[in-house]
């Protein structure tokens, strides 16, 4: 597993400090109802070796979980199924989530999209210039220091 100084060329790093407790955060990460809010129509369980897909707008896209610790780590495998015939090579990626309770009794959020920037260069010139992750919920945006904004769903 990667640790933070160990991060492929090809990747995708984020990282937020949230006002909202590891828990919460967690909850956002691994409920279905509520990672579909932000992210996409999913069922996941936060269990190492189960699989689950999200539904994509343009391909299905099949995971399996490597890593789960409560609260703490999140790793899973991403492959795209294209519905596109000629589409040959899907993206096969590691997605990372590294959380940490800061010591205000936050969340130090990490991110990590291991083998995307290599496929999805429109992707990556975007998140160079301040994509917006959007966690849903609770009626107000929770906004991270270092932003782009984060929206918690409520507990």
């Amino acid at each position: 597993m990667n640790d933070q100084s160990e991060v492929a060329a090809d990747a995708l790093e984020f990282e937020y400090d949230l006002a909202e407790p590891p828990e919460k955060v967690w909850r956002a990460l691994t409920v279905p109802e509520l990672l579909a809010a932000w992210m996409m129509p999913n069922d996941i369980r936060p269990q190492a070796g189960s699989r689950f897909a999200f539904a994509g707008p343009d391909a299905a896209i099949e995971c399996e979980i490597l890593d789960a610790e409560p609260e703490r780590l999140l790793r899973y495998s991403w492959r795209e199924q294209s519905r596109d015939a000629a589409r040959r090579d899907p993206l096969d990626s590691i997605v990372t989530f590294t959380l940490a309770r800061t010591v205000s009794g936050g969340t130090h959020l990490r991110i990590v999209h291991d083998g995307f920037a290599r496929k999805a260069m429109p992707a990556v010139a975007m998140a160079s210039a301040g994509c917006r992750l959007s966690l849903r919920g609770a009626g107000k945006p929770i906004v991270a220091n270092n932003t782009p904004h984060l929206l918690l769903r409520a507990a």
